[in-house]
């Protein structure tokens, strides 16, 4: 069996593979995408970050994502709402400590993954889609795959360097054994897409509503608008505060029913499509990069979708890694865990403090508090924006202590 040889194979064309395959491409690389499914296809992660902006621009997949926007129904974004008790509060992102991009959009992931991919197809990478990794070596200098194709026959791939884009997949941590429990709780999500008929004068579009289940603040919900009339609606929650016995739709109706906003907000909605269930979905791994691959995104770790932060760190990811790739592609020794693995994890866990403090209540403290520093506020709306690698923010820089600090002064 003859191998094809590319100097880059990524597993997955969703945004990190389709991000670092466009950068790759650019730059004069042979790339080749591998992905089991047909694009577009439903995935979740709708509500992106304008830090994403930002990183989008690096790929030269910006201005692709602006021209497609009306068509695909996405949703211009320029921040964060909450509400808790009858009580609400917001974050405009406009206003924030960090400089970069202040909107993005809440986008259908099918739309939008197709979008990027092929951006990236257009930028030079060549994307297989229905075709399936099956088995990888990386224990010679080049990794050898083997895949499976659209008919059902098996070819071989060598890279110079390979990167798992697999999402939820996580094909190399399976595979390699890389894979180690995620130190978060274990925590299941029910969604669906509805035709949400909002009429509420006082409802922004412009911002996902977060919402804390007013019996307990362990479980929250979120309900991100499309500009076509569609929102997207879940309820995150650990396992066993859900029925075992009801359906879906049952238990994500139930709780929207517990939400007195939500009732009212979607009480005009029509359901057309399945809930969807996912289960367990924090993940972590043992490490991201070794000689000859790194794992971008959920490949690697995922945290927890209460602050969006899925689509910018698999972005993030891409960003970081694609310019390594290239030194180590011409011949340069290339230490992936300081250029790669340190510096994505300086964000990843700057989120990670938010998430636990905000399972802790304590965020949700600070969210909420009336009497909120101007300077302060700004600087957490930078985080929220997606901004947690910017080191001249304190509450990135330091971000356990200070936000600490921070939570016991709200309290």
């Amino acid at each position: 069996m003859n191998k094809e040889q590319f100097d880059v194979v990524i597993i997955g064309a969703g945004p990190s593979g389709a991000v670092a395959s466009a950068m790759l491409a650019r730059a004069g690389r042979s790339v080749l995408v591998i992905e089991k499914q047909y694009f577009p296809r439903f995935s979740i992660g709708e509500s992106l970050l304008p830090q994403c902006m930002a990183f989008l621009a690096e790929a030269g997949l910006e201005q692709t994502v602006h021209d497609n926007a009306k068509a695909n129904g996405f949703q211009f974004k320029n921040g964060a709402a909450f509400h808790k008790q009858g009580q609400d509060t917001e974050f405009n992102f406009t206003q924030k400590f960090s400089k970069g991009p202040g909107t993005t959009y809440q986008v259908k992931r099918a739309s939008f993954d197709k979008v990027l991919a092929d951006g990236a197809a257009d930028a030079g990478a060549q994307i297989r889609y229905g075709h399936e990794v099956k088995t990888v070596d990386v224990d010679c200098l080049c990794p050898s795959l083997e895949v499976l194709d659209e008919q059902g026959s098996l070819y071989q791939v060598e890279a110079k360097f390979l990167l798992d884009a697999s999402g939820f997949a996580r094909v190399l941590p399976r595979m390699l054994g890389l894979e180690k429990p995620s130190h978060l709780p274990s925590r299941t999500s029910y969604f669906t897409h509805v035709e949400d008929n909002i009429d509420c004068t006082n409802f922004d579009r412009d911002k996902i509503l977060i919402t804390v289940n007013p019996n307990d603040s362990d479980i929250w919900y979120w309900l991100i608008p499309f500009s076509d009339g569609t929102s997207s609606i879940g309820v995150v929650g650990k396992p066993e505060q859900f029925s075992q016995d009801d359906s879906a739709e049952m238990i994500l109706k139930h709780f929207i029913h517990a939400a007195p906003n939500l009732d009212n907000l979607l009480k005009k909605a029509k359901w057309h499509n399945d809930v969807n269930k996912l289960a367990g979905y924090s993940a972590d791994v043992t490490h991201l990069a070794a000689k000859n691959y790194a794992l971008l995104g959920n490949a690697g770790e995922f945290l927890d979708p209460v602050f969006s932060s899925g689509v910018t760190i698999a972005l993030c990811s891409a960003v970081l890694i694609s310019p390594q790739v290239l030194r180590y592609l011409d011949g340069e020794a290339v230490d992936f865990e300081q250029s790669f693995a340190v510096p994505l994890k300086k964000g990843v866990d700057c989120f990670k403090t938010f998430v636990n403090s905000w399972y802790e209540s304590g965020f949700q403290d600070v969210i909420f508090y009336q009497d909120q520093d101007s300077k302060v506020k700004a600087m957490i709306s930078s985080i929220l924006a997606g901004y947690a690698w910017d080191q001249s923010n304190p509450y990135v820089a330091q971000s356990e202590r200070r936000f600490k600090t921070l939570v016991e002064l709200c309290q």
